[in-house]
């Protein structure tokens, strides 16, 4: 660690503050965070612990508005925007079907893809350090599928996926079993994207909590932000829980809850929450396992096997935050698993068992992250989607370069936090 530059302030205890602290920490500054809840509430928990250089195709896609509106109408579908007159998802909404065209997606793929990478090669640093040990397993993700639309679909971007660099192979039916030689898999083929891995998520939100308070980084939970006190271009400080805290360098985080957030500070950044589910298995036999994690194309059913474990996570319902659990959508998933998995049989589990979370979705479907044109010692990460644990580090890294007056290492000019304002 480096001489003490300063104090920074990071709003938001998910993987990305928790980043954002940790490479702060690196670099010399006195970090303290802000957590509206405690430190066991938040997406980076219960999602699939994937880390995805494969997802470089944007959330806004041609044919999602098309597939969406078909889903819309099954209640176990794996997609649902719950309908509302909210303002915030009628703008979100506009700004979406603007975006879902194929330019978009050809200007965008390379720098997600690049994000993805860095974070992936972070993951590989933070993982050989003795503090941490959160199961990662760099062996690639398999995407399966069962029906000739969906292979050819997939083999399509698969051939994108290799012009851009990346590691993928395609196999049929025998060699996608191959991969998995203790467990069925009722497909036709699949996608091995070997540039991929997946880990433990709790584990590794646990080791990282563990190590910042060891190194002197104060946390303060449930401590919501009510508000900014700003002169000309400067936070001068922030509330939250009716005290004041001061810093030299802010950092907004904050997950599914940053428009809100930024609102506070007089900021526009649009995103709508898409509640997605999850929850544990242990199969019945102890051979049936899994040496790779998996992503069920028709039934867009995640599967990741994670400390002797397989946790099951899909669904995406676009609305505003709603903590309610649809048990229609978790028994979607259940019912999708043993046409894919024929092991597995899989029961509904107890809504106690059920985890939800909200993936932050920006309309373009990429990122935010960059310092605030408006508040010069403001940086705003978030928006990851899909992508939020895969890119936590990068995101971290980039926090603390910026606020060290360094040129980011990642090309960070398609993520503009303010591209909406």
């Amino acid at each position: 660690m480096t001489q003490n530059k300063g104090k920074a302030l990071v709003i938001g205890a998910g993987i990305v503050g928790l980043s954002s602290a940790y490479y702060l920490l690196q670099k010399g500054w006195q970090v303290e965070i802000l957590e509206q809840n405690d430190l066991s509430n938040n997406c980076s928990y219960g999602n699939a612990g994937m880390i995805v250089p494969s997802h470089f195709t944007p959330l806004a896609a041609p044919g999602v508005v098309t597939q969406g509106i078909r889903w819309m109408f099954d209640s176990k579908s794996p997609f649902y925007v719950r309908p509302s007159l909210s303002p915030q998802l009628l703008s979100w909404g506009l700004k979406f079907l603007k975006h879902s065209n194929q330019k978009h997606v050809d200007r965008s793929a390379s720098a997600i893809r690049d994000l993805n990478l860095a974070s992936s090669q972070l993951y590989n640093e933070l993982a050989k350090k003795e503090e941490f040990n959160f199961e990662l397993t760099q062996n690639g993700i398999l995407m399966l599928y069962k029906t000739e639309k969906v292979a050819e679909e997939e083999i399509e971007l698969a051939h994108t996926a290799i012009k851009l660099g990346l590691p993928v192979e395609i196999l049929d039916q025998k060699e996608i079993q191959s991969l998995e030689p203790h467990a069925k898999l009722d497909v036709i083929g699949g996608i091995n994207y070997k540039c991929d891995g997946h880990m433990n998520p709790i584990k590794l939100m646990s080791q990282m909590i563990s190590y910042l308070k060891n190194n002197g980084v104060v946390f303060y939970t449930q401590h919501e932000v009510t508000g900014f006190e700003i002169q000309g271009r400067t936070i001068k400080g922030i509330i939250a829980n009716g005290k004041k805290f001061t810093a030299d360098q802010y950092v907004m985080t904050g997950g599914s809850f940053l428009p809100e957030l930024a609102q506070k500070a007089e900021i526009k950044i649009h995103l709508m929450p898409g509640k997605g589910y999850s929850f544990m298995h242990q199969p019945d036999n102890p051979s049936n396992k899994l040496e790779h994690a998996a992503l069920l194309l028709e039934a867009r059913v995640a599967v990741t096997p994670m400390g002797g474990q397989i946790r099951f996570g899909g669904t995406m319902e676009l609305a505003p935050h709603r903590d309610k659990k649809n048990m229609n959508r978790v028994e979607g998933i259940v019912q999708s698993i043993p046409k894919y998995m024929p092991d597995f049989q899989v029961q509904i589990p107890k809504e106690s068992d059920v985890w939800f979370g909200y993936r932050p979705c920006a309309p373009d479907g990429l990122p935010y992250l960059g310092q605030s044109s408006k508040l010069d010692n403001l940086i705003i990460a978030g928006g990851g989607g899909m992508m939020g644990l895969s890119l936590g580090p990068v995101f971290g890294k980039t926090v603390s370069e910026i606020a060290n007056g360094q040129k980011p290492t990642a090309d960070i000019s398609k993520f503009n936090p303010e591209r909406f304002s």
